[in-house]
């Protein structure tokens, strides 16, 4: 039975959310791990869906999206903890947090700085964000409530950089398993699988990580009803599971081929579907991410989006050396060096021994069609 619609276009999937919630009110687990690739609709589900399906059940809720503040992701979470349970006090808590950042930034400016200065600015911004955390944890005791935290994005916690952090934030989610439940959700399949998977990692073994689950034929057809209730020119069904397939079943991208198709229907689905492909496919961004690439890896890149499998293998790798112009030929290292760096900048994932994929297949397609072009 399709959710009840809104004035608005979100999918509401509450069953989904009541079995998140569910999963934790058994007492089974106090965390879990979603990842899906970006765009899949995963940040709105978490916003529109499980937040108001937990907060409906009593739980304060938490919600800090990481990729907002990458490079400070300790500010980003510890200010949405306190704007949650002592919203008031904010401004006081944020003056003292700030006080080491700005000398750090002035102590920058004098010519001749002694590296040791930054080291210490940096070691006290880091000790009153770790002193911050535990006094939030504290006044949060005091509520005798129950929380439910939601981390999005958070493979930025595995980043090296963020380690102190990480560790201190496990250790205080550690002794509060009972109060506070946890949602780690990342766009990130490599950099999470790390961050639970490796013993040297601060959340090693936290929380059992899963795919989230993605729309599919019975969000299409919402959409569609909806479409219909409004347009002049009705589309089919047919045509528009063909376009979201197209679009590579991703939400975001098949919105923008709704808005077009509504703002120009009488252009047909097939015109607002190639409209929106040469929109999504050909992204300027794209073309940053491939120029700052080193020329290994994009002949690495090109092989996967092509279907080759076999990448450490003889044609593999002359055809590294004939297009890297190394009359000597490579090894295997090169291969290897270059999934690894792949692999940490999260373009690829690794999905089982020698098979690896895009994480982002509208970059799969525009490296495809750049080679064919």
């Amino acid at each position: 039975m399709p959710p009840t619609k809104r004035n608005n276009w979100h999918y509401a999937r509450p069953e989904l959310a009541n079995r998140y919630l569910q999963l934790f009110e058994l007492g089974l687990t106090s965390a879990r791990g979603l990842f899906a690739r970006r765009r899949m609709g995963k940040t709105e589900f978490l916003k529109k869906d499980f937040i108001p399906a937990a907060e409906k059940k009593g739980y304060l809720v938490v919600y800090a999206n990481l990729w907002d503040l990458e490079i400070d992701p300790a500010t980003a979470l510890i200010s949405e903890f306190y704007k949650v349970i002592e919203p008031k006090g904010w401004d006081k808590i944020w003056a003292r947090l700030k006080l080491p950042v700005k000398k750090l930034k002035a102590s920058g400016k004098v010519p001749g700085l002694i590296q040791g200065s930054i080291e210490a600015d940096l070691a006290e911004s880091k000790k009153i964000l770790g002193t911050l955390l535990m006094e939030a944890m504290q006044i949060f005791d005091k509520t005798q409530q129950k929380m439910i935290l939601v981390i999005d994005e958070a493979q930025v916690l595995a980043y090296e950089e963020n380690s102190h952090f990480a560790h201190a934030l496990r250790a205080a989610l550690d002794i509060r398993k009972d109060h506070i439940k946890v949602i780690f959700a990342g766009s990130s399949e490599t950099t999470l699988r790390k961050m639970f998977g490796v013993s040297s990692e601060p959340f090693y073994n936290w929380a059992p990580l899963e795919p989230f689950e993605l729309l599919g034929k019975e969000f299409v057809e919402a959409m569609v009803e909806q479409i219909n209730s409004i347009s002049k020119l009705p589309i089919l069904v047919e045509e528009a599971l063909a376009a979201f397939a197209e679009l590579k079943n991703t939400p975001e991208f098949f919105r923008q081929f709704i808005e077009y198709y509504l703002m120009h229907p009488s252009e047909g689905a097939e015109a607002a579907l190639t409209i929106t492909k040469n929109k999504v496919f050909s992204d300027h961004s794209f073309k940053r991410q491939w120029d700052a690439l080193l020329a290994a890896d994009k002949v690495i890149l090109s092989m996967i989006s092509n279907g080759i499998v076999d990448l450490h293998g003889k044609t593999s790798l002359q055809k590294l050396a004939m297009t890297l112009g190394i009359e000597d030929g490579v090894n295997k290292n090169t291969t290897h060096n270059a999934l690894r760096r792949l692999a940490n900048k999260s373009i690829i994932t690794k999905m089982q021994h020698g098979i690896y994929q895009f994480e982002d297949e509208a970059f799969a397609d525009w490296v495809k069609h750049r080679d064919q072009g």
